[in-house]
């Protein structure tokens, strides 16, 4: 719970990169059931204005917006009209836009991939970090940053190196950020599911086995992103740092910490036994 008792998720006035669809999309969708103003920017302008319109139709208050995270001057515009609509800064701002990238091993995937993956998954969360943490730092409020990683950020998994390591600089982002701002009623959440049932495996440069595995391994086991989006922001109401909504998540994360050699070498031959 935020300072002077008021929930962070309620009532906010929010901006969400990667809305246009998935966790991003039910972030703002939960976000205006809460009582909230959203900023929804995607890349995809078509798809930012779907999910705004949802929200308008059914009594919410939203703006569509484009913005390539990648781009730091689009991020910068980005929190300009974004503070012009709201009439002052944002109270959460949430980095989610993210892409899939996996299939081809260190080595043998495509140094294109790996800066594409970066640019977005990475720098994204950096850029969005860089432009809003001093804008609510001078807001001096109560106020939350969301950064949307993911379980591969500690997984390990191997064929899926450059996903991997921008979920674990959006990770080591946050925790520097969240003790950064430690003691100024801001704060900051990672999410770190494991499978959410979105489109971003069919939009994502994956080899086909590896998306036919995920594609089942969300079948079975893929939460809903407005359950995901839901318990993240429970989390950021209670001031926690991590958000893993998902068992397996929580377990792999403890085994990795306490054991980190047995886990990574684990992870390497069960991907082998999968393959």
């Amino acid at each position: 719970m935020g300072l002077f008792g008021k929930k962070r998720s309620h009532g906010a006035d929010a901006v969400i990169t990667g809305a246009g669809s998935g966790i991003g999309a039910a972030f703002a969708a939960e976000l205006s059931r809460r009582g909230g103003r959203v900023v929804c920017s995607d890349i995809d302008l078509a798809s930012a204005t779907a999910t705004a319109e949802t929200i308008l139709a059914n009594g919410g208050r939203a703006l569509p917006l484009r913005c390539d995270v990648s781009d730091i001057d689009e991020v910068y515009r980005l929190a300009d009209e974004a503070q012009s609509w709201l009439g002052g800064p944002p109270t959460l701002v949430i980095n989610n836009a993210g892409v899939g990238a996996g299939g081809a091993v260190i080595g043998e995937s495509a140094l294109a991939d790996w800066k594409w993956v970066l640019d977005i998954n990475l720098w994204g969360p950096i850029h969005g970090c860089h432009v809003f943490a001093p804008i609510l730092r001078e807001a001096d409020r109560p106020a939350g940053i969301i950064n949307v990683a993911s379980a591969a950020a500690f997984g390990a998994a191997p064929g899926m190196a450059a996903y991997n390591v921008s979920k674990a600089g959006t990770l080591s982002l946050s925790e520097t950020l969240a003790a950064e701002l430690a003691g100024t009623g801001i704060n900051v959440t990672v999410l770190c599911p494991t499978f959410v049932k979105t489109g971003i495996v069919g939009a994502g440069r994956i080899s086909d086995h590896s998306t036919q595995l995920a594609d089942q391994l969300m079948r079975w086991i893929g939460f809903s992103p407005e359950r995901v989006a839901r318990t993240c922001l429970d989390t950021l109401d209670r001031g926690g740092l991590y958000c893993m909504p998902q068992p397996e998540a929580r377990i792999g994360w403890g085994i990795k910490r306490f054991t980190p050699t047995v886990y990574t070498r684990a992870a390497g031959l069960a991907t082998r036994v999968t393959t």
